[in-house]
C-alpha cells in the first residue's frame, strides 16, 4: 500500500512470477509487464481478486504471442476496480464482517476467549478462500467476466447485496445494543418504568436511537470510530449519574 498509488505495488509484486516464467531473458517485456501494473489500483481485496484472474489470462495470452494489446489489462483494471469495489465491500463489509462479529460477540459476552478466537480463525480461512475462488473464477471466465460485472448488472448486484447488508447490519443492532433506563414517570397517580412505557410504544427505542445517534455522527459529522465512543461513553456515564440509566 502507498498513499500514490494504493494497492498497485502489491499488484506488480504478485506479477514478479509470471515475469520469470513468461520473460525470463527478455528484460524488455518483462519490465514493461512491471511498469503497466505499477498504475494507480485500487478495490476490494478479496473479490477483487477477480480482476487479477482476469488480467492473468489476458497477460498469459500477450506472453503467448496471441492478439491481445499490452493496453487491454490495464484498461481492464480502470474498468472493474470500482465496480467491484462496491461489490465486494457490500459482501465483505457489509455481510461477512458483521455476521462473524455478531457471532463472536455473543461468544465473549461472557469473558470468554472463544469470541476473538472465532472471529480470526473464520475470518483468516473465509478471506483467502474467496479470494482463491474469485481468482480462479476470473482466470477461467476471462474478458467475459466483463459482462457480469459492470454495467445494469453491477448496479443490480450492488443494490442487492447493499439491502442484504442493511438487514444484517440491523439485526445485528437490535440483537447487540443494549440500553436500558431506570427513570419512572408518572402515570394516573401511580409511577411506572418509562422502560415498559418506551417499550410499549416501540420495542427496543433506546438501543435504535443510540445507533442512530453514532451513525450520525459517522456520517454527518465525520467523527472517527474513537470520538463516537467516547462521546457514548460521556452520555452513558452522565445518564448513570443521575439515575436515567
Amino acid at each position: 500500500m502507498s498513499y500514490e498509488k494504493i494497492q498497485a505495488h502489491a499488484w506488480a509484486y504478485s506479477y514478479i512470477p509470471f515475469a520469470r516464467k513468461y520473460y525470463h531473458d527478455e528484460p524488455e517485456k518483462k519490465r514493461r509487464l512491471l511498469k503497466r501494473h505499477s498504475m494507480f489500483y485500487n478495490t476490494e481485496p478479496q473479490t477483487g481478486q477477480l480482476i487479477n484472474g482476469i488480467v492473468a489470462s489476458l497477460e498469459e495470452q500477450i506472453a503467448l504471442g496471441n492478439n491481445v494489446s499490452e493496453e487491454m489489462p490495464v484498461n481492464i483494471k480502470a474498468t472493474l476496480m470500482g465496480p467491484l469495489a462496491g461489490i465486494g465491500d457490500s459482501i465483505i463489509q457489509g455481510i461477512v464482517v458483521p455476521i462473524l462479529l455478531s457471532i463472536a460477540m455473543s461468544l465473549a459476552s461472557g469473558g470468554s476467549p472463544l469470541g476473538p478466537i472465532f472471529y480470526i480463525v473464520t475470518y483468516g480461512i473465509l478471506g483467502p478462500m474467496i479470494s482463491y475462488i474469485a481468482f480462479h473464477s476470473g482466470y477461467r471466465l476471462g474478458v467475459n467476466a466483463i459482462d457480469i460485472i459492470v454495467g445494469e448488472n453491477s448496479k443490480r448486484i450492488t443494490d442487492a447485496f447493499n439491502i442484504l447488508g442493511v438487514m444484517v447490519v440491523g439485526a445485528l443492532a437490535a440483537n447487540t445494543i443494549v440500553l436500558k433506563t431506570i427513570a419512572k414517570v408518572p402515570l394516573g397517580g401511580k409511577t411506572k418504568p418509562l422502560e415498559s412505557v418506551l417499550n410499549g410504544i416501540f420495542p427496543g427505542l433506546l438501543p435504535l436511537i443510540i445507533v442512530l445517534f453514532g451513525w450520525w455522527l459517522v456520517s454527518s459529522k465525520q467523527y472517527s470510530a474513537t470520538k463516537v465512543i467516547l462521546i457514548l461513553t460521556v452520555i452513558v456515564t452522565i445518564g448513570c449519574l443521575i439515575g436515567l440509566f
